[in-house]
């Protein structure tokens, strides 16, 4: 008796597209061009779906049965949303499969943009709700945009467009939203979601440019170490080996995050207390020339070819950023500078510091200790951490009794993070150029090859 079998059917491989199959004999200022504005597109209309509403006032809310300003309240939810997210994004992000990022990336936005739908129609009360999943949606998307940038020689200017994406974005979706009110075509309420609807169009276009990039080649690999899932057990086992310049370095991010959203989330009403109230422009050109020198700086890193030396090179950034910052706050106070240039000088050391550990600062880490895995866990441990201390910060502000002016409280906010942020930074550069030197010696593939 014969036994018929039926015949085992393969699915074909993927056919590559001929935009991918460019890319990969592009010249690398194209490849650096092409990947570094779609990241940036995808990240700069994510910001759509985020920050607008900070730019309405949201006075005087019928139905809001409680003292606490509605606003105020809406901050500190869509921040602890965001904040979990994080949390989850150390498990998720650096377990996910690189052909399921931008799959995940339009289901998260797409999910937040529901939730902001939802923040129009229902009461109050639940309008704060809806902006927590608002958030709780958000916070990983950063991670699996960058998860397309990492690992390659390039991996510097990618991610410097990347990262002046947020420093942009968040000006200009405020201004847009803005406009939406001024211009009667939304209400408060409707605003946000109005907005992440006209950025729409540019998130779509730029997720697809980025699933045309195609993964690192073998030079890339060789010179930055293959980039893989992480499993929790690798987590467990890098932490643990560098453990205290990584806290050291997480305690930093915390300040910078602090410092940060607290300029970003009240920049209405601080702009408000320095006389600038009302011009919508003001959100977006205070951040163009703060866009430009972390730019510059950051894509100068390019130059460092070692990744041991670069690591070190980033932890200079970050320091310098930090004392810019509380100089630049102390001649204001002293009068020596204007109310702009204050707030353009202070963005622009804290963005000088707060940059580096979105991206290139661990991408080069996992590169100098040759660790198999990715970058996304170390960026979202130091992530979840800063945006539970950026929660801890506003309840604080608002229920700790503190009746500093919002001016008065940034100023404060930037001195503590500039002392002590650049001492636990020297230590964390100390304990790694130790750590990082012995277990990688100037003899591995990466360093032998930057030497060629």
């Amino acid at each position: 008796m014969t036994t018929l079998h039926a015949p085992l059917v393969m699915a074909p491989p993927r056919r590559e597209s001929a935009v991918t199959t460019w890319l990969r004999t592009a010249p690398p200022a194209a490849f650096a061009l092409y990947g570094g504005l779609a990241a940036f597109g995808a990240y700069f209309a994510m910001y759509a779906f985020r920050k607008p509403f900070t730019a309405a006032s949201y006075a005087h809310i019928a139905g809001w049965p409680f003292a606490i300003d509605f606003k105020i309240m809406l901050v500190i939810a869509q921040v602890a949303g965001y904040a979990l997210s994080k949390l989850i994004g150390v498990k998720i992000v650096s377990e996910m499969p690189p052909a399921h990022r931008a799959g995940a990336i339009l289901l998260l936005i797409g999910l937040s943009e529901v939730a902001l739908a939802g923040f129009a129609i229902v009461p109050p009360l639940a309008g704060v709700a809806a902006l927590f999943l608002n958030g709780l949606c958000l916070g990983m998307i950063w991670g699996l945009v960058f998860g397309f940038l990492e690992g390659r020689r390039l991996t510097e200017i990618l991610g410097a467009m990347l990262c002046a994406s947020f420093i942009l974005s968040s000006g200009i979706v405020k201004s847009a939203g803005t406009a939406l009110l001024v211009g009667g075509w939304a209400s408060e309420r409707w605003m946000p979601a109005a907005t992440g609807l006209v950025f729409t169009p540019i998130l779509l276009l730029s997720v697809w440019a980025l699933v045309q990039l195609p993964p690192p080649d073998a030079r890339d690999e060789l010179e930055r170490v293959p980039r893989t899932p992480m499993n929790a057990a690798q987590r467990r086992r890098f932490f643990a080996t560098h453990a205290p310049a990584l806290i050291a370095l997480v305690g930093v991010y915390v300040l910078l995050t602090m410092l940060r959203d607290f300029r970003d989330n009240f920049a209405a009403e601080i702009w408000g207390e320095l006389g600038y109230g009302g011009e919508a422009s003001i959100f977006t050109w205070s951040e163009l020339p703060v866009a430009i020198v972390v730019l510059v700086a950051l894509s100068l890193l390019i130059r460092v070819r070692d990744n041991r030396d670069a690591v070190l090179w980033n932890l200079g950034l970050v320091a310098i950023g930090l004392a810019v910052a509380g100089l630049a706050t102390a001649a204001f106070q002293l009068g020596w500078l204007g109310p702009v240039a204050w707030m353009i000088a202070v963005g622009a050391g804290l963005y000088l510091s707060y940059t580096p550990f979105n991206a290139l600062l661990f991408d080069r880490l996992i590169a100098a200790t040759a660790t198999t895995g990715n970058a996304g866990f170390l960026i979202y441990v130091a992530d979840a951490s800063g945006y539970c201390g950026s929660v801890l910060l506003l309840l604080l502000r608002n229920f700790g009794h503190v009746s500093l002016r919002w001016t008065g409280f940034l100023c404060d906010l930037a001195y503590v993070t500039s002392l002590v942020g650049i001492v636990a930074t020297l230590f964390a550069a100390l304990r790694l150029r130790a750590s990082v030197q012995s277990r990688s010696p100037r003899g591995s593939p990466a360093a032998t090859l930057a030497a060629k």
